[in-house]
């Protein structure tokens, strides 16, 4: 992923204060708002500022974009830390090679197999699983 500098798509300094962050914003999003500016690139730079403004408002997103921002060349491609997605992990009953022959007894269980399987009840089956946990 490519380095976006969301403080200079915005037109601010990185000292910018949340009241000048909001005022920006507003100020950009009305002039590059689709509706009300026909040039080709408004669209792309309505949806940049945007993007920047989720970042910037947000104080903890904020704070990790500077300090991934404070690289020395900012033009190189963005590579996330080691273990960013720790956390993130998901091991399941999907994962497993010989999940696809499960379906059509999913769908048997659903709406009947025919015969004696469709004249009676049959409960969906629940397992217990382990909880997953995410890093906030």
């Amino acid at each position: 992923m490519k380095y976006k500098d969301y403080y200079e798509a915005m037109g601010l300094l990185r000292t910018a204060t949340q009241a000048e962050i909001k005022a920006a914003h507003r100020k950009l999003a009305r002039k590059f708002h689709p509706d009300l500016n026909k040039k080709a690139d408004a669209e792309a730079r309505f949806k940049e500022v945007g993007e920047a403004y989720q970042v910037l408002k947000d104080p903890e997103k904020r704070a990790a974009y500077d300090r991934l921002s404070e690289k020395p060349d900012n033009a190189e491609d963005f590579r996330p830390p080691p273990n960013w997605n720790d956390g993130f992990e998901y091991s399941g009953r999907g994962d497993e090679g010989g999940a696809q022959g499960d379906f059509s007894d999913f769908f048997e269980s659903m709406f009947g197999g025919g015969g004696e399987s469709a004249q009676r009840y049959r409960p969906s089956m629940h397992a217990a699983g382990q909880d997953h946990h995410a890093k906030s």
